[in-house]
């Protein structure tokens, strides 16, 4: 098995992986509560079976809760497994200006 990378805490949000796939937003909510406020939990799931992924995002308050989130919580076993939290990826949105094609990029220039 391959382990995943570290991630350096520079948001609130953070990876929380290996999760056991019985775990939903409620479990996660309490679990991380006891280290600081979380604002948000998102267990992902797959789209067709509804089922878990093994691995969720929660938001906290503050970089400093998610440090001590992280200090407390990785690698600790929960529901049977050995939790993975780190800080988390930075999503890769491309804003719709750069998916345009050039040409329509141009056409929306003012003419001189």
């Amino acid at each position: 098995m391959r382990k995943p990378e570290s991630v350096e805490v520079t948001t609130p949000r953070l990876y929380v992986g290996n999760l056991s796939f019985d775990a939903v937003e409620s479990d996660l909510l309490e679990l991380f509560s006891g280290v600081g406020i979380v604002q948000n939990v998102e267990v992902v799931s797959n789209r067709q079976t509804q089922r878990s992924k093994g691995f969720a995002f929660v938001q906290m308050q503050t970089i400093d809760e998610a440090k001590r989130a992280v200090a407390e919580l990785h690698d600790k076993e929960y529901m049977g497994r050995k939790l993975v939290v780190s800080g988390a990826k930075a999503a890769d949105r491309r804003d719709e200006r750069e998916e345009r094609p050039v040409q329509a990029e141009q056409s929306l220039q003012p003419e001189q």
